[in-house]
C-alpha cells in the first residue's frame, strides 16, 4: 500500500534563510538513513514562511498516527512553528 505522510511548517520569526538551511540538513540526515521511503521538502510559493515535508511510504499498511520517523520530525520542527500532520492513501481505481 502506498501512502504520504505530510508535514507542515507554518513558521514563525523571519529568518528563513536559517530554516531553510537547517531543513535542508535535517532531510539529508534523514535521508541516509530511511531505505524503504522517499522524502522531498517544499517551501510555499507566496508565503515565505510555510514549509512542507513529503514522505512517501510503500508498506503492507499505513500507520493511522504516523510513522516514527514523521513523528520525530514534527516533534523537532515544533520549536520553529505551527505543525499539520497529516496521512495520505493512495486511492486506486477498479
Amino acid at each position: 500500500m502506498k501512502w504520504l505522510e505530510i508535514i507542515e511548517l507554518r513558521s514563525v520569526g523571519n529568518n528563513r534563510e536559517l530554516l531553510e538551511s537547517q531543513l535542508q540538513k535535517l532531510i539529508i540526515e534523514v535521508d541516509k538513513e530511511i531505505k524503504k521511503q522517499a522524502i522531498v521538502a517544499y517551501s510555499r510559493v507566496l508565503i515565505d514562511t510555510d514549509f512542507s515535508i513529503h514522505l512517501f511510504h510503500d508498506s503492507k499498511k499505513a500507520e493511522k498516527s504516523g510513522s516514527q520517523l514523521g513523528l520525530r520530525l514534527a516533534s523537532a520542527l515544533k520549536v520553529f512553528g505551527l505543525i499539520n500532520h497529516s496521512i495520505w492513501i493512495e486511492m486506486h481505481s477498479k
